[in-house]
């Protein structure tokens, strides 16, 4: 496997939910990985490739808290160690018949996993997850046909709001996007004063407003947005909303995405703070896969760019910065 600076990185591959007796194939950063949970209900991470023969461990099955090949049998534990040779009973095999383990944890209602050893590096803050005030829930896995990148630099852009989002994000007839202020941070950026007006910006919206975000880059592929809009404008007393957008990089041009919604509102149903978030992202869906080419550039040559653009051409530099190759041009 080549060596990426990404790969030291933690990266989101499935929902915890999703990953129940089973073991689960997914993809990451161009590698096939299985998950699977031990008898105690924890969550591992190998490679997807049995060192016997080359077979899919993600075809097998668990059995008695180990992993089982769906070829030979053979055994492996959450290490990786290989424990058991059902041809050979007797047989303690070396630590060469070993299956690649990956860390793994879990986070935010999803499973994270890192491809390289690297303690520096840990799970993307989500500061609003220990606000007691707020209520935590996921939306996603959407499967997008572009880079990580692309889709975090969406993210970042308001200009799109009145175009993309009519009606709900922004309207046609009000596309200026006032001055913002963007300032690096060790973890990416942090962007203040981002002001729109929309129609609807979100779920209990009854009147348009100007709404001031804040956006910050937390990670090379995760970003978080926090909005309070004017009161006067929201039905629902005290509403306040941060979202996190996190991604799995699955090749540099195909990328798994989640939103972790946190809002002040315990009363409505998951169904109905979901579905606002999946009508707003599957409005920016189309639009992401139509963009060429799908992995982002980083030479500032290469499209062209304004004031109100301010944000994502310091998301560029910051990959830049950060000799981010995977899912950049």
């Amino acid at each position: 496997m080549e060596i990426l600076k990404e790969a030291s990185l933690w990266h989101p591959v499935a929902a915890s939910d999703a990953l129940q007796a089973d073991p689960l194939g997914v993809q990451l950063l161009g590698e096939a990985v299985v998950l699977w949970r031990d008898a105690t209900g924890q969550a591992h991470a190998l490679a997807d490739q049995c060192p016997h023969r080359g077979a899919k461990l993600s075809l097998g099955r668990v059995c008695g808290g180990r992993l089982e090949c769906p070829y030979h049998g053979w055994q492996f534990s959450g290490d990786g160690a290989c424990r058991h040779v059902p041809a050979l009973p007797d047989f303690v095999p070396p630590s060469g018949h070993a299956a690649r383990v990956y860390a793994a944890q879990e986070r935010y209602g999803l499973v994270w996993v890192q491809l390289q050893a690297d303690t520096s590096h840990t799970v993307p803050e989500f500061a609003a997850e220990t606000d007691g005030q707020l209520r935590k829930l996921n939306c996603g896995p959407y499967d997008v046909a572009t880079s990580a990148p692309r889709i975090i630099e969406n993210f970042l852009d308001m200009a799109h709001f009145g175009f993309v989002h009519d009606g709900w994000l922004g309207m046609r007839a009000a596309p200026a996007i006032d001055d913002y202020t963007v300032a690096p941070t060790p973890t990416g950026l942090r962007a203040t004063q981002c002001k729109a007006w929309q129609p609807q910006s979100n779920v209990h919206s009854t009147a348009p407003a100007q709404v001031e975000y804040t956006y910050e880059v937390v990670a090379p592929y995760t970003a978080v947005l926090t909005k309070v809009p004017d009161a006067a404008s929201v039905a629902l007393q005290g509403f306040r909303e941060s979202i996190a957008l996190f991604i799995c990089p699955i090749t540099p041009e195909t990328s798994r995405v989640w939103f972790r919604l946190a809002m002040a509102d315990f009363e409505s149903p998951d169904t109905k703070l979901q579905d606002f978030q999946h009508t707003i992202f599957m409005q920016d869906k189309p639009v992401l896969e139509s963009q060429t080419p799908k992995r982002l550039p980083l030479d500032v040559r290469t499209e062209a760019h304004t004031a109100a653009d301010k944000a994502s051409s310091a998301y560029r530099r910051f990959l830049k910065q950060e000799t981010i190759t995977f899912g950049v041009c």
